[in-house]
């Protein structure tokens, strides 16, 4: 069981991959050994973890590239105008915007690029952990139904809905 938890958080830590490949593989390939209901509760906190991780972790990075004097001329300016432009809409939507960016598993969502998001626009660390959270429950909601809709015939694995959600095909 040990072994299968630490296969599920690992396909979940991979960027692009997240709990969109990490539910599938449980769900399909160890239920005989964990049940879809376990298999899901580890993908989606193990992701929410990792969305906090990411987020903490990227002013302490960013800070760092601004000492590198290429960073500081051609990055920065780049992302403060971003920010600039963009904070009228996370101050109208707030965290509500960035948990359906997260919640809704299609390819270049997820937590990596929603923390970064977040970051960027400057929304705070209480409204990205309630936003992260929120986001990550409804992907792995969303993820787990279809699944469980495929192991049960009703949605066909190849469907233009089975290719849009989930990641499958990548082992």
């Amino acid at each position: 069981m040990i072994q299968n938890i630490l296969v599920l958080s690992a396909i979940t830590l991979l960027p692009y991959l997240e709990l969109r490949a990490s539910i599938p593989y449980g769900i399909f390939t160890m239920r005989n050994e964990l049940s879809w209901i376990t298999v899901s509760i580890i993908c989606i906190v193990v992701n929410i973890i990792l969305g906090w991780i990411i987020y903490f972790f990227l002013g302490p990075i960013f800070n760092l590239f601004r000492k590198w004097h290429w960073f500081e001329v051609m990055f920065w300016p780049r992302l403060e105008k971003v920010q600039n432009k963009i904070r009228p809409y996370v101050e109208k939507y707030g965290e509500l915007g960035v948990a359906l960016f997260i919640g809704i598993p299609i390819p270049g969502s997820g937590v990596y690029t929603g923390a970064l998001g977040a970051y960027l626009l400057g929304l705070s660390k209480k409204k990205f952990f309630i936003a992260n959270v929120i986001g990550v429950l409804l992907a792995g909601a969303a993820v787990t139904i279809l699944s469980l809709l495929i192991l049960k015939g009703a949605v066909q694995e190849n469907s233009w809905l089975a290719k849009l959600f989930l990641k499958m095909k990548e082992f």
